[in-house]
């Protein structure tokens, strides 16, 4: 016959990620974001992902359409399960979409919880740098990048030039290697700018940060970066990180 038994445990229930829960809306072709943020972050800080439906050619009109979606991935992510932060990964959807609607779009099922999308981060990162005018560099089109030169103009950083590789397929931004991340961003890089933003967070780029920072002798922002940088200021993480560039270095507690 069989015997059907229930058994306790014997030592107390153990946390996971005790320093931190981060969920992560990532694109459904990208496959750099979470590599990188968990090279990135801490060890007692974790990431747990859902992905949204995005859309290739990768347009404006296509990054729009992922707005149909979000609250429903948000909801996916450890239902039930308290979050400390949600992360919008998308660059160019948040300029698209808008970050106040993504904001309101994932507090439909995660209410209250600190929300934050590479844009925003970045606009925060280069208020606390004291960062004005910047050269872009992206994967994107020039149809794209015009679009978030223009945002970024809107919200008081000046655009003095943005180039991009012209990708319209995101899951093939992903496979631009490091060495072409960092030769495009030489060429392009201001002589008269305080920063360079490598904007995408399926650019592989945060390898190269650190190296670039060292020869352009300017502070040098990823979107992932940044992404983690604001993201750890909200759960109240504030110890300096190594070996991503000087941002990382400055980690401190935000309110949400």
């Amino acid at each position: 016959m069989l015997k059907v038994e229930t058994i306790s445990h014997q030592r107390p229930l153990e946390p996971i990620a005790p320093l931190g829960r981060i969920g992560v809306i990532a694109l459904g072709t990208d496959i750099n974001i979470e590599q990188d943020l968990r090279r990135i972050y801490p060890q007692g800080v974790e990431i747990f992902t859902s992905r949204v439906r995005n859309y290739n050619p990768l347009t404006i009109e296509n990054l729009r359409r992922m707005s149909d979606t979000i609250a429903q991935t948000a909801d996916t992510i450890l239902p039930g399960t308290k979050l400390d932060a949600v992360i919008y990964g998308c660059t160019s959807g948040s300029v698209a979409i808008g970050v106040d609607k993504v904001k309101a779009l994932i507090h439909q099922s995660c209410p209250n919880v600190p929300v934050t999308n590479p844009f925003s981060a970045a606009l925060e990162a280069f208020s606390v740098k004291n960062i004005k005018r910047i050269s872009v560099l992206t994967p994107y089109t020039e149809t794209v990048n015009r679009e978030v030169a223009a945002t970024f103009e809107k919200n008081g950083i000046e655009v003095a030039n943005i180039a991009g590789f012209g990708f319209e397929d995101d899951t093939a931004m992903s496979f631009i290697s490091e060495e072409d991340v960092a030769r495009a961003a030489h060429k392009i890089c201001g002589s008269d700018v305080d920063a360079l933003f490598l904007s995408c967070t399926a650019l592989r780029a945060s390898g190269v940060i650190a190296s670039l920072e060292q020869q352009l002798n300017i502070p040098v922002f990823s979107s992932n970066q940044v992404l983690a940088w604001h993201s750890l200021s909200l759960i109240n993480y504030a110890k300096p990180i190594e070996g991503f560039g000087k941002l990382l270095n400055t980690v401190r507690k935000l309110e949400s």
